[in-house]
């Protein structure tokens, strides 16, 4: 079992090895996958009364969904800091340093600013509770969200914006009362956990919905909607259901359209002039433009508007169709599974279509417990292919990767023969630069490199291309 170094004196050195051994000593998604998830909330709930249920000493919004949670918790944010408030931030996973998890946005006259949760508090926090961590036998979720909600009481937030980790119902975050709950939309991932079909996971994601607490639905779906309207009627009488993509609001009663919202007839002009670039960021407007209204924040439209649109610029926002180059032109973005990757793709085909760029280099890899191979009849037909795996456990190996992708081009009819294998991301990064320049005839030709299918791949590849500058 790895040391916490619990009593040792503070320094860059150890706080690094304290925070590799919270991966290692406590069960983490991010390395194992579905063996790390604790469902039930009694070890948290525990745990809570212990640490004086810090959460109760800020208002909370709580976000669950499939996709779309990280960016709609971000936007929530960045309108909520420029209204004034001093706003906790709880999503996950991290790009490259842990403490991206846990940040404030905001203090008084700089609503901009971002506040990484300090070392020194990581530090001290596991110290202090590293026994008992390991007496109730706590997952790395359930740590750092407990972590999260101890700092923001400390930091005297006003309103922390919370993402859900898994699911919803079993959540380790599922232990606050909100003023108000979002879900982004629903689809199939976590299928071994959550459940295999729509309804089944929409089941899980409303367990986050409580009495007399507003909801918000991203995206409608004949399939799941009747899961969330007989979850609300049972549990949330008295308060509506917004829902995003309808542009109306549910009545439980009535189930009659009301009033669209005044802040929604500007939404395509603020998602074309959003510093978050991907084309699904328009659901995700939709969605916090819904909850928003429903938040019935005393601040003028045009703040809303500049909050929404610098969103990025403003949270510290990462790996969601970021730009990390110009010159070669290095587009990233964390999608991971066929409901999400739907849209990158997609885009990447129309950039392709409209000559925004010539030609497509595409640096992929996956994780060995998601449905891969789903995503092969969406990725372009006309695209160079990087296969890759990332460093941890959990990645599916290139060449195992390569050849089923090999073996779909072979049925389905596309070409194969422009794909290549790194058993490393770095090495994939290399290679992509080699296939970039070669391209670059001087001809007017424009390719594009997209990194992207996990999060550990952009990790990786973000780092690396980091040193290589």
């Amino acid at each position: 079992m790895e040391n916490l170094a619990v009593g040792t004196v503070f320094s860059e050195d150890a706080y690094e090895k304290m925070v590799e051994a919270l991966f290692v000593r406590f069960p983490s998604f991010q390395k194992i996958g579905a063996g790390a998830y604790k469902p039930g909330l009694d070890r948290m709930e525990f745990f809570d009364s212990l640490a004086g249920h810090p959460h109760r000493r800020y208002r909370t919004i709580h976000i669950a969904g499939t996709n779309g949670k990280g960016s709609v918790a971000n936007m929530l944010a960045s309108v909520l800091a420029a209204s004034g408030e001093k706003v906790g931030l709880y999503t996950s996973p991290h790009i490259l340093d842990f403490r991206e998890r846990i940040r404030v946005i905001g203090t008084p006259g700089h609503e901009s600013a971002v506040e990484l949760i300090p070392k020194e508090y990581v530090w001290n926090y596991v110290n202090r509770w590293s026994e008992t961590f390991d007496h109730l036998e706590m997952s790395f979720f359930e740590i750092t969200t407990a972590m999260a909600f101890s700092w923001f009481a400390d930091r005297g937030v006003d309103v922390a914006v919370i993402e859900t980790g898994l699911g919803g119902r079993l959540d380790s975050t599922n232990i606050i009362t909100p003023q108000l709950c979002v879900i982004t939309n629903i689809g199939l991932d976590h299928c071994d956990i959550l459940g295999e079909t729509l309804p089944e996971i929409a089941f899980e994601k409303a367990g986050i919905i409580k009495p007399e607490v507003p909801v918000t639905i991203g995206e409608s779906n004949p399939e799941t909607d009747p899961v969330f309207e007989r979850k609300v009627l049972y549990t949330n009488l008295s308060s509506p259901v917004f829902m995003g993509d309808r542009a109306r609001i549910m009545s439980l009663l009535s189930f009659a359209d009301k009033a669209e919202p005044s802040l929604w007839k500007d939404s395509e002009e603020i998602f074309q002039a959003m510093d978050l670039k991907g084309e699904y960021q328009k659901m995700n407007l939709r969605t916090a433009m819904s909850a928003l209204d429903r938040l019935g924040l005393r601040m003028e439209e045009p703040g809303i508007r500049d909050a929404l649109i610098h969103t990025a610029a403003r949270t510290g926002f990462h790996g969601r169709w970021e730009t990390l180059s110009d010159d070669p032109h290095i587009i990233c973005d964390i999608g991971h599974n066929a409901h999400g990757l739907k849209y990158n793709f997609h885009q990447l085909g129309r950039m392709l279509s409209d000559g925004e760029c010539t030609s497509l280099i595409i640096v992929y890899g996956s994780v060995s417990d998601k449905d891969y191979e789903s995503v092969f009849p969406l990725m372009p037909e006309n695209a160079a292919y990087v296969f890759t795996n990332a460093s941890g456990r959990r990645a599916l190996p290139a060449g195992d990767l390569k050849q089923k992708y090999t073996d779909f081009c072979g049925w389905s009819g596309r070409p194969s023969d422009n794909t290549y294998c790194a058993s490393t991301v770095g090495e994939a990064v290399d290679l992509a630069l080699d296939l970039y320049r070669k391209e670059c005839s001087g001809n007017g030709t424009k390719p594009l490199i997209y990194i992207g299918g996990s999060t550990y791949v952009v990790s990786e590849a973000v780092d690396r291309l980091r040193l290589r500058r």
